[in-house]
C-alpha cells in the first residue's frame, strides 16, 4: 500500500471535514481523484469551498476544470485551497493572499502542558482585581453545540455568518457526523473559545480554534487546542493550517511546517 505524506494526510482531512458539513447541510458535492468540491448555499455570500487533494501533473487541465465547476456551480463566491502551491488561477479572475502554513503534529503526549482538560485551571488574576476560572470540556448535546457555533463565528470571526444564527453555520447533524466533535471553553462559566477536530481514521484535523474578543490573551485558545488534541486520537497525527497569528502557539505545541497553502478567490472588479 502507497504510504501517504503528512500534507496529503492533512489535505485528506480537510476534504473529508467539508464533505461532513455538506452531508450534514444537504449540499451538493463532488469527489474526483484531483480535488473534492462542496456547493455551500446557505446564502448569496457564501464561498463554495474546492480542495485540491492530488493535483497530478496536469496542472493547467486542473485549472481549467475547476474554473469550468466554478462556473457551473454559479459561484458568487469560492475558496479553492491550494496546499502544493501548484495552481495559478489568475487566467481565471482569481487571486490568492498570503500562503498560510499547513502544519501537522507527531502523535504523542504534550510536553510541559500547562492546562488539564479534565479540571479547572486555578483562580487566575484577571487583572481587575478579581479572579477567574477556566474551564474546557467536549461538547456533547444541542445546546452545548451551539455555544461552540457562536464562539467560533463571533470569536474567528466568520463574516459571512454574521449575525450569528443558531445552527446557520453548524447545524445540530454535525453532532452525528463520525470523527467530528466540538470543544468549547468557559471562563466561570461563561463561553469563551472553542474548536472542532475531525478525525478520519488516519488523522485528526483541528479546525476554527476561536476566541472571543473580550477574553482574548487569557490562555484560551491554548487550553482549547491542548485539550482537544488530549482528548480526540492523541495516538494519530494532528493537522491544521495556521493563520499568521496562531502559528507561533501551534510550533510551541509541537506543529511543524509541511507546506504552505494558497487560497483563491475571486477577484474584485477593478473600479472604473
Amino acid at each position: 500500500m502507497k504510504t501517504i505524506s503528512r500534507l496529503e494526510q492533512a489535505t485528506d482531512n480537510a476534504a473529508e471535514f467539508w464533505l461532513a458539513q455538506a452531508r450534514a447541510h444537504g449540499w451538493q458535492r463532488l469527489v474526483d481523484p484531483r480535488f473534492t468540491a462542496v456547493r455551500c448555499a446557505r446564502t448569496p455570500e457564501d464561498a463554495h469551498r474546492i480542495v485540491v487533494t492530488r493535483p497530478g501533473d496536469g496542472i493547467a487541465a486542473l485549472e481549467d476544470d475547476l474554473a469550468g465547476l466554478i462556473r457551473e456551480w454559479g459561484s458568487i463566491g469560492v475558496t479553492v485551497e491550494d496546499p502544493y502551491g501548484v495552481l495559478d488561477m489568475t487566467r481565471h479572475g482569481l487571486g490568492h493572499g498570503r500562503a498560510m502554513a499547513v502544519m501537522t503534529r507527531e502523535p504523542g503526549p504534550l510536553e510541559d502542558r500547562r492546562f488539564d482538560g479534565s479540571a479547572a485551571v486555578p483562580a487566575a488574576s484577571s487583572g481587575r482585581g478579581g479572579g477567574w476560572s477556566l474551564t474546557v470540556d467536549e461538547v456533547l448535546d444541542a445546546d452545548g453545540f451551539a455555544e461552540a457555533e457562536h464562539a467560533v463565528v463571533d470569536g474567528f470571526p466568520i463574516e459571512s455568518s454574521q449575525p450569528w444564527t443558531r445552527g446557520g453555520m453548524l447545524p445540530e447533524a454535525l453532532l452525528h457526523e463520525p470523527g467530528l466533535r466540538a470543544w468549547l471553553a468557559r471562563i466561570d462559566g461563561a463561553p469563551a473559545g472553542a474548536c472542532l477536530t475531525y478525525d478520519d481514521g488516519r488523522a485528526t484535523g483541528v479546525y476554527w480554534v476561536a476566541t472571543l474578543p473580550e477574553h482574548r490573551s487569557r490562555g484560551v485558545g491554548r487550553a482549547v487546542l491542548e485539550t482537544a488534541l488530549a482528548g480526540a486520537h492523541p495516538e494519530r497525527p494532528a493537522t491544521l493550517v495556521a493563520t499568521m497569528l496562531g502559528e507561533p502557539l501551534y510550533q510551541k505545541l509541537g506543529f511543524t511546517e509541511q507546506g504552505r497553502t494558497h487560497w483563491w478567490t475571486p477577484l474584485a472588479p477593478a473600479a472604473e
